[in-house]
């Protein structure tokens, strides 16, 4: 995996959380059809560029919850 595919992930990731509050990693993979290391790799990039907050999701402990920072 390229760092320019990763960063082209991460676009994916962050158009699919802009028009959502808070997305699970499931509907997340729906929403940008990446695999999971895609997926994984994209909100890593995200959440080290702070762009992203990254929560346990209370119904379902093996799923997290994602959404963007307010400092966008």
């Amino acid at each position: 995996m390229k760092v320019e595919e990763i960063g082209t992930y991460a676009g994916a990731v962050w158009q699919a959380l802009s028009v959502s509050e808070a997305v699970g990693t499931k509907q997340l993979k729906k929403m940008t059809k990446l695999k999971d290391k895609e997926l994984y790799a994209a909100l890593g990039w995200l959440g080290r560029e702070g762009k992203i907050d990254i929560q346990p999701n209370p119904d379902d402990a093996k799923e997290l919850l994602v959404v963007l920072t307010q400092e966008q």
